[in-house]
């Protein structure tokens, strides 16, 4: 199950990134990617939940370790990919003068 929700917060990550890009209202994706992404964690929090109750801990010392780092590193080039248009439009745009859609 992770591996699907991590895949549709790349996919959002990226329709985010396009959507910015091409003019058009980013949020809805941008709260997508960044909704999938804390969805992954909690099923890969699950999935080790699920060893634990097994006790496999032959599992847990192979892939966890291992598994912190990049899920630590994955969330983070999540966060900063999702937000950074709205830190470019600041970035870009004198204050109170914000985008406007619809």
């Amino acid at each position: 199950m992770w591996i699907i929700l991590g895949v549709l917060a790349i996919a959002a990550t990226f329709t985010n990134l396009y959507l910015y890009k091409a003019g058009k209202d980013y949020r809805l994706a941008m709260a997508m990617g960044l909704s999938l992404t804390a969805l992954t964690l909690c099923a890969e929090y699950s999935l080790v939940s699920d060893w634990v109750k097994a006790e496999d801990w032959a599992a847990l010392m192979d892939v966890v370790p291992g598994m912190e780092r990049a899920l630590w590193v994955l969330t983070l080039i999540s966060i900063v990919l999702n937000i950074s248009p709205v830190l470019l439009e600041l970035r870009g745009k004198p204050p109170g003068k914000g985008r406007r859609f619809g």
